[in-house]
């Protein structure tokens, strides 16, 4: 089985109910940034990919990669 990465920061956080704005603020980050991420026109560093799977509740594979 293959293994395809992705960001699925926008799946994870429709699954949780929250808001790019509701994460933002958490964050204490624009949410515009947080657009960026879920878009992927921009990807968080490797610490914030583990602070996001924290607060989502999700492992950080979850967050990074989908199996074909």
């Amino acid at each position: 089985m293959e293994r395809k990465r992705i960001n699925r920061l926008k799946v994870v956080l429709a699954e949780k109910g929250m808001t790019n704005k509701q994460l933002a603020g958490i964050l204490d980050k624009d949410p515009a940034v947080i657009s960026k991420w879920v878009t992927n026109a921009a990807q968080p560093n490797v610490e914030m990919f583990i602070q996001l799977a924290k607060i989502l509740g999700v492992s950080v594979d979850d967050l990074l990669w989908i199996d074909e």
